[in-house]
């Protein structure tokens, strides 16, 4: 149809010049419109194909898109289990990490604990490894000991012999210690009931035997001349203080008569130690040119009479402690025994004092 009408404008188109060329324009117009109309129906239809074509690849794209949705979701889901499952395993980690932590800090105590033990036995290995040498130098020192004990057992027995045969001697002197404390606690008898007897007032230790008299009786202050009153008292009191002491029965015991002079505290200690040794050894003279004295009593007295003189080394003292400055102005008369001293020490070890 189109062609027809085409080919009719070409045939009028030859029938008039000007209505021909009119004719030929609007053909040619109208091919061209075709030709536009035909491309443009080609590049639609091209246009759709296409579009159809993304339209299907875009359908195939959005159901592989919700495929991969569905199976993203799923692998969500997956990963939100997963992720569930990692908390709660996070958790548990977390849990046997503070066990863990709790275990290593016990595991550290028990380890500075160990060091510790470790150092102690350490020390305690040493000194063991000290008291094993010092019980090797014990048990050798034990070994010298028993031997030298040894030694000694043979010396002990040499010694028991040796004591047996001295106790024999030890009893004898025993005897003779008996003997001499005997003789002293007679004599001290004696020499009370002869004063008493001559009603002399004269003190006599019962221990000792001293008698004191009170030198004020016999000197002056600084004095050391024997006053009257004195002179009658020592004529009185010598005969019979040397008729107890100087009796034969005696003679093989008594040691010595020692005449002592002290003072008071007053004055330099050596200025009353020479007044003092001067009294002393103004009463021993009297006592030895007394004339009732028999030859063999003024012999055996000057064998055995000493004078001393002590200063105030030895006070009599009040009961509050203060010097009794008339009682330290004294005369003493003594006597002690032969081999008393000894005889009194071995008497001592014989009580195990």
């Amino acid at each position: 149809m189109a062609r027809q009408r085409v080919h009719n404008r070409r045939a009028g188109r030859g029938s008039s010049g000007g209505g021909a060329s009119w004719i030929s324009y609007s053909d040619m117009m109208a091919a061209l419109l075709l030709v536009f109309v035909l491309i443009l129906s080609v590049s639609l239809y091209q246009y759709f194909t296409m579009l159809e074509t993304k339209q299907a690849e875009l359908d195939l794209q959005q159901q592989t898109l919700d495929e991969q949705t569905i199976l993203l979701a799923a692998q969500q889901t997956t990963l939100d289990e997963q992720a569930a499952a990692l908390a709660l395993t996070q958790t548990e980690l977390d849990s046997q990490t503070a066990a863990l932590l709790l275990a290593q800090q016990s595991l550290e105590a028990q380890q500075l604990a160990l060091d510790a033990a470790k150092a102690e036995l350490t020390t305690m290995q040493l000194l063991l490894l000290q008291q094993q040498t010092e019980l090797d130098s014990k048990q050798a020192e034990l070994d010298a000991a028993t031997l030298l004990l040894s030694n000694q057992q043979a010396e002990l027995d040499a010694a028991t012999l040796m004591l047996s045969s001295q106790q024999a001697a030890l009893d004898a002197q025993a005897q003779k210690i008996d003997d001499l404390v005997g003789i002293r606690t007679q004599i001290i008898s004696e020499l009370s009931s002869a004063l008493s007897a001559s009603n002399l007032r004269a003190t006599v230790d019962p221990d000792t035997g001293d008698i004191l008299l009170d030198s004020a009786v016999f000197f002056k202050t600084n004095s050391d001349e024997i006053m009257a009153d004195g002179q009658a008292l020592l004529n009185r009191f010598i005969p019979v203080y040397l008729g107890v002491l100087l009796q034969p029965e005696y003679a093989d015991y008594l040691g010595e008569i020692i005449i002592e002079g002290h003072t008071d505290t007053s004055g330099s200690y050596m200025t009353n130690l020479r007044l003092s040794q001067e009294r002393a050894l103004s009463v021993a003279t009297y006592c030895l040119e007394m004339p009732s004295l028999t030859s063999t009593q003024q012999t055996l007295l000057r064998s055995i009479l000493t004078a001393t003189g002590r200063s105030y080394s030895d006070p009599v003292l009040n009961p509050d402690g203060s010097v009794n400055m008339g009682a330290s102005r004294r005369v003493e008369f003594k006597f002690s025994l032969k081999d008393a001293e000894m005889i009194e020490e071995m008497n001592r070890l014989l009580q195990g004092n």
